[in-house]
């Protein structure tokens, strides 16, 4: 689904909830969806003050508020960092891998780990409202790399 698509259907999908998808809010939700990775509030603001100079933090802050109520973003919380989701509209456990090298990141979906989590918390007498979990590590073009700078290392020797 293009950009454009998904604007369209967060709109739709805020007039259906009596919402307003004001034009700051669409704004920074077409930031976050062109950069496809994560940006903290200050990066955010800073691409909104090119359009919007009159752009303050408490502004992408509210935005960021909303965008995540409607399950329009995430939040990482190791990075304190915000991505766009492209499947806005149902509840679904969100899990992430995140590279320590490059930033990048991918949202996968596990449903086993949710079944789990969830048996295992029932089994403590908890019921689990939301779930997100973070991985750290390196992607693959990473990985590549490490491992090319590693040969080379060795060759050295």
């Amino acid at each position: 689904m293009n950009n454009m698509t998904l604007i369209h259907k967060a709109r739709a999908y805020c007039e259906q909830r009596g919402a307003r998808f004001t034009p700051l809010r669409e704004k920074v939700y077409e930031i976050l969806l062109a950069k496809h990775g994560p940006m903290g509030a200050y990066e955010l603001l800073d691409s909104l003050k090119e359009t919007e100079s009159s752009a303050k933090p408490a502004t992408v802050y509210r935005a960021l508020d909303f965008l995540l109520d409607f399950g329009f973003i995430h939040r990482l919380e190791s990075t304190n960092a915000f991505v766009a989701c492209y499947h806005f509209g149902c509840n679904h456990p969100v899990q992430f891998l995140i590279c320590d090298s490059c930033g990048d990141v991918a949202e996968i979906q596990s449903e086993g780990l949710k079944d789990t989590l969830d048996s295992q918390a029932e089994a403590h007498g908890f019921r689990v409202s939301k779930q997100t979990i973070e991985a750290h590590g390196l992607c693959a073009e990473c990985q590549k790399t490490e491992d090319s700078t590693l040969k080379e290392q060795v060759h050295e020797c």
